[in-house]
């Protein structure tokens, strides 16, 4: 009997323990500062105003059982697009999201400001904001990035994977012995210099250690790292180490968590290689293809769900990172990049954007408190955000 008593007890008390996490949840701006589902999903003919359950991580239904109040689209092309191209194609993936709000009005609101987001959140409509994935779609052109700015992109990742002729990113500073120079050109301070002025965000994700403190030195407002995590605890290039995240602490920055399998767990990468590698005559065949490396891993893992399902790592780890970021430099630099429908795999219990409120319950039961929940769901975003906003010039 009184073990019985025990489990009702304690049934109880995780009923409770989640009632609360759910109105907390409820009561916070929830923002997510990188989705690609503009580039991953909707440029590839999917609808997210249909139910996409097991065919993406995201969907206009999913976005409100997950309690998103603001979400960053990511305007993303690979190496692929060069000049004459990319620019056309970040336009063509905004005219995608403006299409889509404007057949939502009821429930969608673009967001060029704080001022936007707060009435989006108060009228109870997902702000939507815009962030470029990659210099390289300002194609070396300073009035692209003016252009982009009044279309509404409100952070440039400065690279992506491949390095700019003004900046290096991790992926080229680590991997590419050829680099003829690591780090921002004049003319990438110049791009820096230029943002700040906007109040546009200076993204420091995917950017080489040298473009990392290059940036953070000619910035005079605080950046953002939009979608990243711990290198301590998976040394992945594209995580940052410790003194990188003191940096941002010191700039007064945020590092959004990114919910990549690849950077949260460190034999994720290993694992992958291994469950690749049985269909090789496959993965062979979407290379002659031309299919990107990114692209045909989804294509592997989509044919085969149950084996890749055995690769995703505990949802505790995420937490871990976060963790670790609180531990080192404070609560006040952590917030939320999930990267979904950019990535092949995310933890388990992650599934897509429904799964939000799950991050807040794991935070309160790790004993942070309500007011570190709600920095961390959004606060510290609208932090950098208002201060990016000062002294600005008007286009």
């Amino acid at each position: 009997m009184k073990f019985y008593l025990l489990v009702i007890s304690a049934l109880l008390l995780s009923s409770s323990f989640a009632q609360k996490a759910a109105k907390l949840h409820k009561k916070s701006i929830v923002i997510d500062t990188h989705n690609d589902v503009i580039s991953g999903v909707i440029i590839k003919g999917k609808s997210i105003e249909s139910n996409l359950l097991g065919k993406a991580h995201t969907d206009l239904q999913r976005l409100q059982d997950g309690g998103i109040d603001v979400q960053f689209f990511s305007i993303f092309c690979d190496e692929r697009y060069g000049k004459n191209v990319a620019f056309a194609f970040a336009n063509r993936q905004i005219d995608s999201l403006y299409a889509i709000v404007n057949r939502n009005p009821s429930y969608m609101q673009l967001a060029n400001n704080y001022s936007d987001l707060k009435k989006a959140v108060k009228q109870h409509k997902l702000a939507c904001m815009i962030g470029v994935e990659g210099g390289h779609m300002i194609e070396d052109n300073i009035n692209y990035l003016d252009s982009l700015y009044k279309r509404g992109a409100r952070y440039l990742t400065l690279t992506w994977n491949n390095s700019t002729s003004w900046a290096t990113s991790a992926k080229d500073e680590v991997k590419n012995p050829n680099l003829a120079f690591k780090g921002l050109t004049p003319f990438g301070k110049q791009i820096v210099q230029r943002m700040n002025a906007l109040g546009m965000l200076v993204d420091l994700s995917h950017v080489g250690e040298q473009t990392f403190y290059d940036a953070i030195a000619t910035s005079t407002k605080p950046i953002i790292v939009s979608h990243s995590c711990v290198h301590k605890l998976c040394g992945h290039l594209r995580n940052l180490k410790d003194d990188q995240i003191k940096a941002v602490a010191k700039n007064g920055g945020v590092i959004h968590l990114n919910f990549y399998s690849g950077f949260l767990d460190s034999s994720y990468m290993k694992n992958k290689e291994a469950f690749l590698l049985q269909y090789k005559p496959i993965v062979d065949s979407l290379k002659l293809k031309g299919v990107p490396e990114y692209e045909l891993e989804d294509v592997v893992m989509s044919m085969y769900p149950k084996e890749a399902n055995k690769l995703r790592p505990p949802f505790e780890l995420l937490m871990q990172h976060i963790d670790y970021i609180k531990n080192l430099v404070g609560a006040d630099y952590i917030g939320l990049g999930s990267d979904f429908d950019g990535i092949e795999s995310a933890p388990i219990g992650l599934d897509g954007v429904q799964n939000f409120p799950s991050i807040t319950e794991a935070l309160l039961k790790r004993g942070y408190t309500t007011t570190e929940v709600k920095k961390i769901l959004g606060l510290n975003f609208l932090r950098v955000l208002k201060a990016n906003e000062k002294n600005t010039i008007i286009l």
